[in-house]
Formats: structure tokens, sequence, C-alpha cells
């Protein structure tokens, strides 16, 4: 059986744009996402776009600052950190990857932890292993929402995360943690990763290597969140080979799957984020 994101993220966002509505009835504003963009990659092209559409979706205020590649570093820079001083903004995201030449890991430390929409602070990601999140990165969250939306009891599950990078991989795990899984990160160093994945109650992955699961590394009805996305002949397709279906008792497709919950998150933060800053 298939988990269709774009299901689950309709039902987030109509809930969400009734937030978003009372919060503007009782502060007389909106949420507000400011988007950076740099260079002319047409997939970033089309994730911001994608974002700002999801913004006018459920009334949040977009603004969009759109760089061509070349611009010298500290001209985004300043733009930045006026984004941060802006009270006006509730939230700040830096569209990645950034073209070659720019320090992302510079150019994201200007975001003050508050206005972290994506969750990928230090101090956000340290909060989240502590247990007291605050932001959390908006795919792992979205696929808690998916895993969810299943009714499954997640308690006491063997949870097998494929993936260890900084904005997947590791708040997922500290998520599965959370929600009392028995969890263990593989990666690309891991011998014999089917000795693995074939006892995973839960198997999330996010590798970025096309269809490297297959049905014969799945454990009879495990439920299993494809996280990747990857174009091969032309053709969008996940790290999960579509024959996953037929072995596991839920997988999400792609595209269609995690995506939408991916940009539905990142709402729910940046509307989050306006209510903390009004409370603060």
């Amino acid at each position: 059986m298939y988990i269709y994101g774009k299901e689950v993220s309709k039902t987030t966002r109509e809930e969400l744009a009734r937030h978003v509505a009372e919060f503007g009835s009782r502060y007389g504003r909106v949420p507000c996402l400011a988007v950076v963009l740099v260079g002319e990659d047409p997939a970033s092209q089309t994730y911001v776009r994608n974002k700002i559409l999801g913004c006018e979706e459920v009334g949040i205020r977009s603004i969009s600052r759109v760089y061509e590649d070349g611009t010298p570093q500290e001209t985004i820079a300043q733009e930045l950190r006026a984004l941060a001083a802006d009270d006006a903004v509730d939230g700040i995201l830096v569209q990645l990857p950034l073209p070659k030449g720019y320090d992302e890991r510079y150019l994201l430390s200007l975001i003050p932890d508050s206005k972290d929409v994506d969750g990928f602070s230090p101090n956000n990601l340290g909060l989240l292993c502590m247990d007291k999140p605050r932001t959390v990165s908006c795919t792992p969250f979205g696929v808690m929402k998916l895993l969810e939306s299943t009714g499954v009891s997640l308690a006491g599950k063997h949870a097998v995360v494929v993936g260890r990078s900084n904005t997947v991989g590791k708040p997922m795990a500290m998520l599965l943690l959370s929600a009392d899984c028995t969890v263990t990160v593989c990666h690309s160093k891991t011998p014999d990763l089917s000795a693995f994945t074939r006892q995973a109650d839960i198997l999330v992955v996010a590798a970025g290597r096309p269809k490297m699961v297959r049905a014969d590394m799945v454990k009879p009805g495990a439920i299993v969140i494809d996280v990747g996305i990857n174009r091969v002949d032309g053709k969008l397709c996940g790290d999960v080979d579509p024959d996953v279906e037929s072995v596991a008792s839920y997988l999400t497709p792609v595209p269609g799957g995690v995506g939408p919950m991916t940009i539905s998150m990142l709402l729910y933060n940046t509307y989050r984020a306006a209510v903390a800053r009004e409370n603060a």
C-alpha cells in the first residue's frame, strides 16, 4: 500500500491555513517567510517556486531574493543580515545546494536560530538531540507525519535509517528514538547493508542512490519511506525500487511521497516561528 504524501499534505495545509488565519486575526499580521536563491539551477528554481506557492495556499507572506551565480558572497551575507534584523520576517531559508564557491556553513550561520525554519542550525539540531526540539528539519518532520498517518504504533519497532546527513539521516534517527524505536543508522561504509535492512520494521532510505533498496532487502510487512529523489534517463525515481511495494505493508512513492510533506512542514515551521516570536 502506498502512503501518498499529497493526501497527508493536503490535510496538513488545510489545518495550517486555519491556524494562520487565526494568527492574523489575533496579531494583525501574517507569518512571513523569506527565501534566498543563488544561481540558476532548474531544480532549485522549481523548489523555490513550489515553496512560494505553498505560502500563498496557506496565507503566509513570502519574500524572495534571487541572485545570479557569481554574486559576491558578502552581498548575500548582507541580505541575510538584513532579513535577520527585519521584525516582519519570521523565517529565513537559503535554498540548497549553493553553487560552487560559496561558503554554505558561513551563510547559514547568519540566520538566527529563531528564524531557522529549515532546522539546520547547530543549536536547533542540538535541541533535537536533547529531546527538546524547537525547529525540526522539514524532511524528517514530514516523514514522522507520514508514519503517523499509517496508524501504526512506532514504540518498540526496529527502525533502520540509510543515510547519515545532517539534514535528513541524523535528525531522522533522533526523531525515531524519541518515538521509542530501536534505531540503526547505516551509510556508505556499512558492510552487507541488506543484513540490516532486512531487520527493519521501519526502513527510511535517504542515500541518494537510485533504486538501491530492492524487494529482497526488505522485511515482509515493513513500512518503507523513500526520501531519495533521482533523475535516471529523464525520469524521477527514488532510492527504493518500486518492486518493494509487493513486500512492504506501506511504501512512499517517488514522486508524490515525502516531497509534498517537506514543503508543508516548512510552512508549519514558519507559522510556529511567528507564534514563538509573538510570545517571546
